[in-house]
C-alpha cells in the first residue's frame, strides 16, 4: 500500500471526533490525530469568510481513496468538505508498516475496545 496523509477540516470537536471514529471503524484510516485552534479564512460563494475549525491528520492509504472520500461525505456537515492528500516521501520504516498493515485488515474486529 502506498502511504496517504489526507487534510480534513470539520466545524467542531465534536465533528472532527465523529468522522475520525467513523474513518477508523470503516478501516480507511490506520490513526487520525485531530488539531484543534485552527482559523480558517477562506471564500466561499463569492464573499470572503472565516471559520474556528478543527483539522483532522489522516493516516491512510492510496488505494483506499474512494472509500476514504465517501466516508467522510456521508458523515461530514459541510457541502464541500476539505479532503487534501499528501503522499509522503519518506516514513519511517517500521511505522510505516504499522500504518499500512492496519489498512490492511479492512473486515477484522478491531483487537482493542475503544
Amino acid at each position: 500500500m502506498k502511504p496517504l496523509l489526507v487534510l480534513i477540516t470539520a466545524s467542531s470537536s465534536e465533528e472532527g471526533t465523529r468522522l475520525a471514529r467513523a474513518l477508523l471503524e470503516a478501516r480507511v484510516a490506520s490513526c487520525v490525530n485531530l488539531l484543534s485552534g485552527v482559523r480558517s479564512f477562506y471564500w466561499w460563494q463569492g464573499k470572503r469568510e472565516e471559520a474556528d475549525e478543527v483539522l483532522l491528520l489522516v493516516k491512510s492509504a492510496k488505494e483506499r481513496w474512494n472509500e476514504l472520500q465517501s466516508v467522510v461525505s456521508h458523515n461530514h456537515s459541510y457541502d464541500c468538505p476539505e479532503m487534501v492528500a499528501l503522499c509522503p516521501e519518506q516514513v519511517e520504516e517500521r511505522y510505516l508498516q504499522w500504518w499500512t498493515g492496519e489498512l490492511s485488515k479492512k473486515g477484522e474486529e478491531p483487537s482493542v475496545e475503544a
